[in-house]
């Protein structure tokens, strides 16, 4: 989907001229009910776009401001599905997540401490000024920055739009299995690889830079007896896409936010 750009009356007419032209050439039928001409703002499945991008329809930041500590397993299900559905607006929502996931793992004794109100409370603070994420642009560079951690991998998708760097989606994961086990270098990796699956619509094809704060990926290509998993994951990132790994110190880094507690509240983990 393109950047929704701000176009005159008479330029979204003769744009709806040529899409009902279409349609009825391909004989495809529309419901005029449900229907919106003319609008700067639409609300779409719990989400309001306009000409600046998408954001989080404000009743559901209501809904999620108002909702209580849940008290059984059932509830904290219902609570991570309803948070799970924006979390491409919360920066590390797997990291801010994982004492309340990891109460999910045991069906027959629920019990809530103050790791998972702090998490509870961090990820509803998270949501009280989500961002607004812009509509990616084909045309415009993109920047990917990663991170990991002990328990996380993240990622945060940029492109410049003729007005700086602006955010276009944020993703993240907790490790799992063996991943857990990785050296540094092979979760820093690991985090590189996982944004490019992760937003493959976006990236094949176009150029980007990856941000990223352990220095010895900048040199990725360039370095001598990978091992296997390593070899898999870099062919796989050289078969299908155009980047540049740049090192950014990470205390001065956005990217440590992505795996890491960053709000002013005890951490959760």
């Amino acid at each position: 989907m393109h950047e929704l750009e701000k176009v005159d009356r008479e330029q979204h007419l003769q744009d709806l001229d040529a899409v009902f032209t279409l349609l009825h050439k391909n004989r495809l039928i529309t419901k005029g009910s449900k229907c919106d001409f003319l609008k700067q703002e639409l609300e779409f499945l719990g989400h309001i776009v306009s000409t600046e991008g998408v954001k989080i329809d404000p009743k559901k930041i209501k809904t999620i401001q108002e909702w209580k500590p849940p008290s059984n397993i059932k509830e904290l299900q219902s609570f991570l599905g309803f948070v799970n559905y924006v979390r491409r607006f919360i920066l590390n929502m797997a990291g801010l997540s994982a004492p309340l996931t990891d109460r999910l793992k045991d069906h027959d004794c629920f019990w809530w401490g103050e790791k998972q109100q702090a998490a509870f409370d961090q990820l509803k603070i998270a949501l009280t000024s989500p961002p607004v994420l812009r509509i990616s642009n084909p045309e415009c560079p993109y920047e990917v920055i990663t991170d990991a951690s002990d328990i996380a991998i993240g990622a945060f998708l940029l492109q410049d739009f003729g007005d700086g760097f602006q955010p276009v989606a944020y993703e993240s994961r907790k490790l799992q299995g063996a991943e857990k086990n990785y050296t540094v270098h092979d979760k820093e990796m690991l985090a590189i690889v996982h944004a490019f699956k992760t937003w493959r619509c976006y990236l094949t094809g176009a150029d980007g830079t990856v941000r990223t704060d352990h220095k010895s990926l900048q040199y990725l290509r360039a370095q001598p007896n990978l091992n296997p998993r390593q070899i898999r994951w870099l062919d796989f990132l050289e078969s299908n896409f155009h980047y540049t790994i740049t090192y950014k110190r990470g205390a001065n880094n956005i990217a440590d936010a992505l795996t890491r507690p960053t709000l002013p509240i005890q951490p959760p983990y």
